[in-house]
């Protein structure tokens, strides 16, 4: 079944107010790779990039407080 443009605006509505979004530039290819090794581990290219990012704030954080 489609959604419906109700659904969509909804969604949009959604997003717009409980997500950033911002551009991250990798050479051909990468994009593809990264997404095929976050698919191994179960998570989506988004999953997987956000877990990282967060990861590595938290060890630079611990290793600042140290």
């Amino acid at each position: 079944m489609p959604t419906s443009d109700a659904q969509m605006r909804a969604n949009e509505k959604y997003s717009k107010a409980n997500f950033e979004y911002f551009t991250v530039k990798a050479r051909k290819g990468t994009r593809l790779a990264i997404k095929d090794f976050a698919a191994t581990r179960g998570e989506s290219l988004n999953g997987f990039i956000n877990r990282v990012i967060a990861e590595a704030m938290e060890r630079e954080k611990t290793e600042a407080d140290q």
